[in-house]
């Protein structure tokens, strides 16, 4: 079962849903979440941290080392721990998941008005989403080509 978990970054003025593949990392392996305004001022650490386009996630790497046993055999890395989804945005971004949500439900108002613009919206909706979440430049938006 996978649970969604929701961090406030540092200023308090976002939150970011997070996804934990197979729940084998604790929600304690977050030590901070940094939105853009408040990770202008962090230094950062490429050996604890990961960048996403503005945004940044600061592991406790003491409880991925303690949890190493639990990954798949390789160098537990922030960028690892991301990449392949053990502690990762719920989505391609930190809101994802809830915005989707959102574009969908307007994709479901033109249905009722017009189904046949309806299918052809929503056939080219997908890959229409990704190729501009890519043009953004987030980093898991690349790994849907």
């Amino acid at each position: 079962m996978c649970i969604e978990h929701k961090k406030l970054c540092k200023c308090g003025r976002n939150s970011a849903s997070l996804f934990f593949r197979d729940e084998v990392l604790p929600e304690e392996v977050v030590g901070m979440v940094y939105c853009p305004a408040c990770s202008q001022d962090v230094g950062y650490d490429n050996g604890t941290m990961v960048r996403d386009n503005g945004w940044i996630i600061e592991y406790d790497m003491d409880v991925v080392n303690f949890m190493k046993q639990k990954l798949p055999a390789g160098e537990a890395t922030p960028d690892f721990v991301f990449d392949e989804g053990y502690c990762t945005w719920n989505g391609v971004y930190p809101t994802d998941r809830a915005d989707s949500v959102k574009e969908r439900e307007e994709l479901v108002q033109l249905a009722k008005i017009n189904a046949k613009k309806y299918i052809e919206e929503f056939r080219t909706w997908g890959v229409k989403r990704m190729e501009r979440l890519e043009r953004e430049g987030w980093r898991k938006a690349y790994e849907k080509r």
